[in-house]
């Protein structure tokens, strides 16, 4: 559980850690009443978080779930093992953005371990009324190295990330996926050595993000693409009808 500032500014992590009210807009850390007493300094007491982000590391959860099932880890490569190749397009493996990644990175596809990511996220109203003020706005990890028939499955629908508060983030994604870049950063440059369940042993693990799955409005909050007004196509831009 991570704190959040409910303009979201900033993540209190870091160098933030410590502080209570946030030192761009100066909100406080927590939920303020008008009867509430301030400091000397303006920091409320503590009470109520104002915003809080949840997330779940996926660096510890592909050690110690992934690669630790025998299953799982045998899955994990079929892509490059288990499949036929019938020159149909069934799986992303088939896709020509799979086979110039693999030209790009020739050490990273020699490892058949190495995974591939795809990013959704969209927000919902858990309440079912759109009254309600009130958003959850949810960042889910899909593996694309097990077979079509799995990689879909919700057991390997990764959660990665939740927040909740009364609107959505918007063009301030960026500030709570940092926590998820960084991991996925640390898996990209420096790799994390993992126990192979089934062939019991250890190797170091590389992970790519592959893609994104969005609508177009959520595309222009990951991105920063204005998907409004006369250049709202990123194909056409100015040439947009």
């Amino acid at each position: 559980m991570i704190h959040a500032c409910p303009n979201d500014c900033i993540l209190y992590r870091n160098e933030f850690k410590e502080m209570h009210n946030c030192p761009r807009c100066g909100v406080s850390r927590y939920k303020v009443k008008d009867d509430d007493e301030c400091s000397s300094d303006g920091s409320t007491k503590k009470g109520p978080l104002a915003k809080v982000l949840w997330y779940l590391s996926i660096i510890q959860r592909f050690k110690s779930s992934l690669f630790a099932n025998l299953d799982d880890a045998k899955d994990l490569t079929w892509h490059a093992n288990g499949r036929n190749y019938d020159g149909m397009l069934c799986h992303p493996v088939d896709s020509s953005q799979w086979k110039k990644i693999n030209s790009h990175y020739p050490e990273f596809d020699k490892e058949a371990r190495n995974l591939r990511l795809g990013l959704t996220n969209d927000g919902m109203n858990l309440y079912g009324s759109l009254s309600t003020q009130h958003n959850s706005w949810f960042v889910l990890l899909v593996i694309y190295n097990l077979p079509p028939w799995l990689c879909m499955k919700r057991k390997y629908k990764m959660l990665s990330m939740m927040t909740l508060g009364p609107r959505q983030p918007g063009n301030d994604i960026d500030v709570y996926l940092s926590p998820l870049i960084e991991d996925l950063t640390k898996l990209w440059d420096k790799r994390v050595i993992v126990l192979d369940g089934y062939r019991n042993e250890t190797f170091k693990l590389c992970v790519m993000l592959f893609c994104t799955i969005n609508d177009f409005p959520t595309d222009g909050n990951l991105s920063g693409y204005n998907v409004k007004g006369h250049c709202a196509c990123p194909i056409y831009e100015e040439d947009t009808s």
